[in-house]
Formats: C-alpha cells, structure tokens, sequence
C-alpha cells in the first residue's frame, strides 16, 4: 500500500512505458502509410472509433470498480481481524488465572495470523506480479513473507513440536485453529474457565475461521477470466483503430493551415492518438494490478503491517516489553 502523497508521474510512465512502446508503434505504422505511401483509404469514420471509445470506458471503468471492491473487501476483513484479535487478547488475559495459560493462547493467535498472511501470499497462475512491468517495480519493495521462512516465524510463538505438526498439514492456518478449539476445550474440562467462557471463546474462533474463508475466496477466487480478457481485447482493439480514426480528420486540418505544417497535419495523429490511448491502456494496467490484494504488490493490502500492529498490542497486554516495532515504509509502500 502506498503510504506517501501518491505515485509521481515519473514512476507512472515508467512502469507504463512498455505499452507507450508499443502506441507508438500502433500509431505510427498507419500515418506513415497514409502519408509516405499514400494509402488513402487508410481511414475509418470518426464516429465508429467515438462508439467504441465509449464501450471501453465503459467496460474498464467496470472491470476497475469491481477490483476496487475487491481491494475493499480484503481490507475490511482485516480490519475485522485485528478488532477480533485485541478481544482474543482480552478475553483471554481475563479469563484464565494462569498467566502461562494466556499467553499460550495468544501465541498460538499470533501463529494464526503468521499462517494466513503466508497463505495469501502465496502465488496464483492469474496474478500480475510475475508480468514485466510489476516484477520491475517490486525489486523495489521489501516483502516479509518472501524474506523468511514460514517455519522460522511460527517457531517464534509455538513449541517445537506443535510447530512441526503444523507444517505437516496442508491447510496451516485451518491446523492452528483446530489446536485453538482443542486448548480451550481442554481449558473447559480442566474446569479453567467456566461453560460462558468455554462459548464466548468457541465464538471468537469460528468468527476467525469466518474471516479466514472470506480472505480464502478473494485469494483463490480471481476477477472472473470473461470479464477480464473482454477488457483487454476492447482496449487494444481501440488503441489500434484510434490512430486510423483520427488519420481522416486530421488530414481534413490542411486545408485550413498555411507554412511548414500544411499537408503535414496527419504525423499529429501520432502524438495525441498515444496519449488517449496511454489513459485507456493504464486504466487497464492499473485495474490488472489491483485485481489481487494479497499478490505482493505496491497496491496490496498491508497484512504484514496489521499482523505487526496486532502482534505489539497482544503482547502488550501480556505485559511484555520485548517488543517489535512496526514495520517502515520502503519507498513509500508498506506491506
């Protein structure tokens, strides 16, 4: 996520510089056959490329409102977790006497989210972050769940050999829980905490398991694939007709323009028909990178920044010190 006043328009065209290419290209080839060779009928009316222009914008402003939501949706439910999380913490500082006891329970919280944020990590076929123009710009970028291992976390807050039977499962996240459940049930029968605690504290995990498989389906459930490649195909079907568009009327300016640009107005085509195209080819670029809020990109939801934000505010109900510190921004962007 970027934390800082927003992206200069520098890195902008840079990370869009590949499709500035190749606009340039689409453009330039149809002026330079219409006026060094003088393929006249080189030209399409105006009102067609008008009408297709609108659908696009049309389709891509829907295509970018859908993968807001998306990005909105996954935020929302972190937000949820680390409101569920400090009451996890509270209720369990408060309703056991053994201060072990908590803690345990705590810790094996923290496991949780270190298990879920390595999960929505994880890299599906249909994320951009492996495509030229974001693998470019996350060089850039420090990734806690790139950097370390899963293991090497979890071993921060688990015994050893509770640690090595979650790594054993396939599901981690689900594996934590299902020991979560166990413990408190055990707390139930050792006459820990009493029947109300017992249900307070089975609420609190299925409302984790809740939250967990609503991040599951935005993770594992991409922006539907027909929508997606309808969108890119109306884009560059109109980034190719614009130019020859704009040829017709272009050419029309020399009559009405006298001295070195008479009979040269078409090579204007150029330039504008790449910068309206560039507006279009971005929303889509933009739109494709923002599909997926957990991919590892710039425009992630920072779950590594929440999971840091609960972890300093459950330990410091604990009474710890010993705390970490909140993650900083590296170039802006805070994972």
């Amino acid at each position: 996520m970027n934390v800082g006043r927003g992206y200069r328009l520098s890195e902008f065209v840079i990370w869009t510089r590949r499709r500035i290419y190749i606009l340039l290209i689409l453009s330039g080839i149809p002026v330079a056959l219409y006026q060094l060779l003088h393929f006249k009928w080189l030209a399409l009316p105006w009102a067609v490329i008008a009408f297709l222009g609108t659908a696009a914008s049309i389709i891509v402003g829907f295509r970018n409102t859908q993968t807001y939501n998306r990005t909105g949706e996954a935020q929302q439910v972190w937000t949820s977790i680390a409101s569920s999380s400090r009451y996890w913490g509270l209720i369990s500082r408060d309703f056991l006497t053994d201060r072990d006891k908590a803690k345990e329970l705590i810790y094996r919280h923290l496991a949780w989210l270190t298990a879920l944020r390595f999960q929505m990590r994880r890299v599906r076929a249909w994320e951009s972050t492996h495509k030229r123009f974001n693998a470019e710009y996350n060089r850039q970028l420090m990734i806690p769940e790139k950097s370390s291992a899963l293991e090497t976390e979890l071993e921060k807050y688990l015994s050893a050999d509770t640690c090595r039977n979650v790594l054993q499962g396939k599901l981690k996240a689900t594996k934590i829980l299902d020991l979560q459940s166990r413990a408190v049930t055990q707390l139930y029968e050792s006459k820990d905490i009493n029947i109300n605690m017992f249900l307070e504290m089975e609420k609190s995990i299925k409302e984790f398991s809740d939250q967990q498989a609503r991040l599951e389906r935005i993770k594992n459930f991409p922006y539907p694939r027909q929508y997606s490649i309808i969108n890119s195909i109306f884009i560059w079907v109109f980034c190719v007709l614009l130019p020859i568009g704009m040829i017709g009327e272009f050419d029309k300016l020399n009559q009405n323009v006298t001295g070195f640009m008479h009979g040269h107005m078409v090579w204007l085509v150029i330039p504008l028909s790449v910068a309206i195209s560039w507006i279009y080819a971005s929303l889509e670029q933009v739109g494709d990178s923002t599909e997926n809020p957990f991919e590892g990109s710039a425009n992630d939801v920072p779950i590594s920044q929440i999971s840091r934000s609960i972890e300093i505010e459950l330990r410091e109900m604990l009474g710890e010190a010993d705390l970490p510190r909140l993650m900083t921004p590296v170039n802006n962007i805070i994972m």
